[in-house]
C-alpha cells in the first residue's frame, strides 16, 4: 500500500465516522439503573392466630440447663473478680486512713501550739497580774514531805 492510498483510507474513514448517527448524549443528572430493578418482590398477608405451638420435652430440659450454665458462670465470674475488687476497696480505704492521719498529725500541731500559747509564762504572768494575784511570800509556803511522821495530814492554817 501506498502513502497516498493509505491517507485517502484515513480519510474515508474519517469522513464515514461524521456521517454516521452520533450517540445522544447522556443527561449527567440521571441516575444510572440499580441492580435487580427488574425484580418485584410481592408480600403475601399470613395469619398464624389459629396456630398452636406443640410442647418440646427437650424444650425445658435445654432451658434449665442454660440456667443453670448461666449461674455456674457468674459464680465463677465472681470468684475471679471477688478479690481484685476487695483489693481496689482496700486501697481505697488504706488512702481515706492515710489522709484522716495527715488531717489528725495537723490538729495535733494546731493544738500544741495553741497550749504552749496558753502556757507561756509572759501569758500566765498577764493573767495574774489582771486577778491581782502575787507571789507567796517565804512562810506562806509549806512544804509536805513523805519522809516525817508528823507530815502524814497537811493541815489548813488560817491567818
Amino acid at each position: 500500500m501506498r502513502r497516498t492510498e493509505a491517507a485517502e483510507g484515513f480519510k474515508n474513514r474519517k469522513a464515514a465516522a461524521r456521517q454516521a448517527p452520533s450517540r445522544a448524549e447522556r443527561d449527567p443528572f440521571q441516575l444510572r439503573a440499580l441492580p435487580q430493578e427488574h425484580v418485584i418482590f410481592f408480600c403475601k398477608k399470613i395469619d398464624n392466630s389459629r396456630l398452636v405451638r406443640d410442647n418440646d420435652p427437650k424444650a425445658r430440659g435445654a432451658c434449665w440447663s442454660a440456667i443453670g450454665a448461666a449461674c455456674l458462670a457468674v459464680a465463677l465470674l465472681t470468684g475471679v473478680l471477688a478479690p481484685s475488687v476487695a483489693s481496689t476497696l482496700a486501697g481505697y480505704k488504706v488512702e481515706s486512713l492515710r489522709a484522716e492521719e495527715r488531717r489528725l498529725i495537723d490538729e495535733r500541731r494546731t493544738l500544741e501550739l495553741q497550749e504552749a500559747e496558753l502556757l507561756s509564762p509572759a501569758r500566765l504572768e498577764k493573767l495574774a497580774k489582771d486577778q491581782h494575784l502575787v507571789t507567796p511570800q517565804s512562810g506562806q509556803v509549806v512544804h509536805l514531805d513523805s519522809n516525817k511522821p508528823d507530815s502524814s495530814v497537811a493541815m489548813v492554817k488560817q491567818q
